[in-house]
């Protein structure tokens, strides 16, 4: 199992930023990536499938505010995250 470290700073707007959409994107793809990797090994843990379709919800929806708001950094985002639309 090998997951892909996602390096926080290459998405921070300004020094000390841990809110921006950029951020907190980032951060919903690495625990996407650990739990789509906990049910490859449990395939009938319900219950985090849930939880993962969620997040994958709220990823979905950061990324159509970026979209909406500034499609520079969303396209800057979904490149550096391999993120495909």
């Amino acid at each position: 199992m090998s997951l892909r470290s996602i390096n926080l700073d290459d998405f921070k707007l300004h020094n000390g930023d841990t809110g921006s959409a950029d951020v907190q994107v980032a951060l919903l793809t690495q625990r996407i990536n650990h739990l789509t990797d906990h049910l490859k090994q449990h395939p009938k843990d319900f219950s985090t499938r849930r939880g993962l379709l969620m997040l994958v919800g709220r990823r979905r929806r950061l990324l159509d505010y970026l979209h909406d708001t500034n499609l520079e950094r969303y396209q800057q985002v979904t490149r550096k995250l391999k993120l495909r639309r």
